[in-house]
């Protein structure tokens, strides 16, 4: 890059070349991209906005919501997470701006170029809790910045606080932020900083109220959902390759370079340790990350879970590094994100049928060419919509906002068990409504009609079409015996992932109450 300390426009300059190279092809990303089925999955949550949501708590949804009011573009509902690099890097410049214009807007770079802000355009729950999680990092940091300089921290105790209570409505992982503020305390404690973390703790209790009375409502669903319906079925369990994942994943995330100078600057990284801003910024970075190694042992981290920890691990490197390191840095960074984005524009352009022998091929054609599997489905459109698994049912569904001159769309419901998770089918679908009616139901697979569809209807016929090479099926229902289907499906539904511990207290659940009154969803 060849900027020095004294060069204050040279970094700038280049931080805001690599943000607009970068927010043109994460614009051109989130646009060529069709929805996936985890982003459909909350787009309907926007649909339809709530207090709660089945699997998360609330944030995303309400984002969600705003956004359709404007439009349903892909790039317009993944605007949030296109623009959040650059908002990050930012942050980060203002943050370090003390120290001097090189170190500021070099380290802004860095987190533009940090790989998975390169490419991720995707829309998850981690969206809104990146942006409260660091918002929550940075007011912690600032706090501990004026007690430092005997100024007052407690306007800073407060705005982390609330960038708490927003992560803490964003996802429950933000409770490893609230963990790493505490660690922090609990380092050569004082009455100050117990007085400064009761302020931030104070401030998340409403949304952790909201979240409790929810849940009490609707079958403690986040609840069932996290502890005890997603380990169900073998779904966890120690293993050797899941920690190995984690650490190749840290490794991918934060580049081999990080951890060669992380590993090499050791006494520099402990001279920044020894000032309480460094030492918040060095638990911020790694307490949540450490506290996931353990997790690792018995199930995969997924990517999208540590982002919110990425920034504080990148300011800390850049701390402790030279300014020829630093510009090292840069270099590796830029070729690395060059390398993604090549590697992405060849995909792009690769022809789809490039990826037919594969095992989720049909799943790539759902999603590229939904449109064409509407039109299979539109002769039948006096039957109810349904697909036999979440995933699939929401990324078509999603689908039908195009299809209709005002924009809206036509729920497709989940037809049979489905799985332990995206079970938000169960609280917007009444299955009693459908007594007698007609169903037709969309599989990738060939149906087994004596198990999944026989013993619930009077008539079936089945209809088989090929799209791109994949072949789908079409189970057409007549008569759906809707009590048969309550006593079999819903009852082995029920014991499955609807079994309330008696701890929690409930005030009403839709599941049981909806389908099997006078019988409590508990264990």
């Amino acid at each position: 890059m060849g900027f020095t300390a004294g060069e204050g426009w040279r970094p700038r300059h280049v931080f805001l070349i690599v943000a607009l190279l970068t927010l043109g092809f994460r614009l051109w990303l989130a646009a060529i991209t069709p929805f996936t089925g985890d982003e459909a999955y909350f787009i309907w949550w926007g649909q339809w906005p709530d207090w709660g949501f089945y699997d998360h708590p609330p944030m995303i949804g309400w984002w969600l919501a705003l956004l359709l009011k404007f439009g349903h573009a892909e790039w317009w509902l993944r605007l949030p997470i296109v623009i959040q690099p650059i908002l990050l890097g930012l942050a980060v410049a203002a943050f370090l701006r003390s120290r001097g214009a090189s170190l500021a807007w070099g380290t802004a770079t860095l987190v533009l170029l940090a790989p998975a802000n390169v490419w991720n355009v995707f829309i998850t729950t981690d969206t809104p809790l990146v942006y409260f999680s660091v918002l929550a990092g940075f007011a912690w940091l600032q706090a501990r910045r004026a007690e430092n300089e005997q100024t007052s921290p407690w306007a800073w105790y407060v705005l982390a606080g609330l960038g708490l209570g927003g992560a803490v409505l964003s996802k429950y992982f933000a409770a490893l932020l609230g963990f790493a503020f505490l660690v922090d305390t609990l380092y050569r404690p004082s009455k100050r900083k117990f007085a400064g973390l009761l302020i931030v703790y104070a401030l998340t209790l409403p949304g952790l109220a909201l979240m409790a009375w929810w849940n009490a409502g609707h079958c403690w669903a986040n609840v069932m959902f996290n502890f005890y319906n997603r380990h169900h079925r073998g779904n966890t369990g120690l293993s050797w390759q899941t920690p190995l994942l984690y650490g190749a994943m840290m490794l991918y995330l934060l580049t081999p370079a990080c951890f060669w100078y992380l590993q090499r600057q050791r006494h520099a990284l402990t001279a920044v340790m020894r000032s309480r801003e460094g030492r918040a910024l060095a638990m911020l970075a790694a307490v949540p990350l450490i506290l996931f190694v353990p997790l690792s042992l018995v199930r995969t981290v997924g990517l999208h879970w540590v982002l919110s920890f990425i920034p504080f691990a990148l300011i800390l490197l850049a701390l402790s590094v030279n300014p020829a390191q630093l510009r090292t840095l840069l270099r590796f960074f830029g070729v690395f994100a060059l390398l993604h984005a090549l590697t992405i524009l060849i995909i792009a352009n690769m022809p789809m049928e490039s990826w037919q022998k594969t095992k989720f091929y049909p799943g790539i054609v759902l999603t590229v060419e939904a449109q064409q599997l509407l039109d299979q489905l539109e002769p039948y459109s006096d039957y109810v919509w349904m697909m036999d698994g979440y995933s699939n049912a929401v990324t078509l569904g999603v689908n039908t906002y195009v299809r209709d001159a005002q924009g809206r769309p036509r729920y497709i419901g989940v037809f049979g068990e489905g799985s332990s998770h995206a079970r938000h089918d169960d609280i917007l679908t009444d299955l009693r409504a459908l007594d007698g009616g007609k169903i037709a139901i969309l599989q990738k697979t060939p149906p087994d009609l004596e198990a999944e569809y026989t013993p619930y209807f009077r008539h079936l016929e089945v209809k088989t079409f090929t799209i791109r090479g994949a072949t789908f099926h079409l189970v057409l229902g007549q008569g759906f015996d809707y009590p048969r289907y309550r006593d079999v499906i819903l009852s082995r539904i029920k014991g499955l992932y609807y079994s309330v511990p008696p701890a929690l207290p409930q005030t009403a659940c839709y599941f049981c109450d909806r389908y099997f009154s006078g019988q409590a969803c508990q264990r």
